[in-house]
């Protein structure tokens, strides 16, 4: 689970992830900011994902889901 932080500005909605530098994005409403910081996420994830991939080679490494739920508690 994540932090959105919205701020009202003169044209809309400027949203980011608290957790998670660079994964922000605008919309003209809070709904329209909510999809699009969705958005921004799912793509900084698929981003990253792509670069490990490239960067670390199955042969040296092992990969495996991670899930924060029991990790973090807020």
């Amino acid at each position: 689970m994540y932090t959105a932080v919205y701020k009202k500005t003169r044209s809309g909605y400027v949203a980011w992830i608290e957790e998670i530098p660079g994964v922000n994005t605008q919309g003209k409403t809070k709904k329209a900011a909510t999809a699009n910081l969705h958005d921004a996420l799912r793509e900084f994830v698929a981003a990253r994902r792509a670069l490990g991939k490239r960067e670390y080679p199955k042969k040296s490494f092992t990969r495996e889901t991670f899930s924060m739920r029991e990790s973090v508690r807020a």
